[in-house]
């Protein structure tokens, strides 16, 4: 199992995978169309692996990607007094069924912590859903207190 960052030949497989993610939790969407989804995922994932805000991280086996966690670096304005270091998003964290359970995804996430302590990022927010807290919280991470949010209408 080799742990890397997503290079551009890995687009392809990384918008089958967001395809069959949603389409994993959310039936509602097997009616939209791929090609139109495939179109603008393929913009996003050019623009952010040729960006120094996004980073890919994927476990692969054998050329093909079993698990991937998407990371966006959020900047901070600088304060007087203290080093400002950019904090992470973690998003779009997902293992295809058959690599599930067999510790792929804590080894990716393993890595990710690593890099996140080498790099003096001040720290990682991500929003789990019900069934994944645990396996964030056995790999380290608290809950925290909820964020606000604005949702224009």
């Amino acid at each position: 199992m080799e742990i890397r960052l997503a290079e551009s030949k890995d687009i392809k497989q990384l918008i089958k995978m967001r395809w069959d993610n949603t389409l994993e939790f959310d039936e509602n969407k097997k009616d939209e169309s791929y090609e139109k989804f495939e179109i603008e995922c393929q913009t996003f994932l050019e623009n952010a692996l040729q960006s120094r805000q996004w980073f890919i991280w994927i476990a692969e086996e054998e050329n093909k990607i079993v698990s991937h966690i998407y990371i966006e670096l959020i900047q901070k304005v600088p304060r007087p007094g203290r080093i400002t270091h950019p904090f992470a998003y973690m998003t779009n964290v997902y293992t295809t069924p058959e690599y599930r359970n067999e510790g792929v995804g804590s080894k990716l996430l393993s890595s990710i912590n690593k890099w996140i302590k080498e790099n003096k990022f001040e720290f990682v927010i991500v929003w789990p859903s019900d069934e994944s807290k645990n396996y964030y919280k056995k790999n380290g991470y608290v809950d925290c207190v909820d964020p606000m949010e604005y949702l224009p209408s």
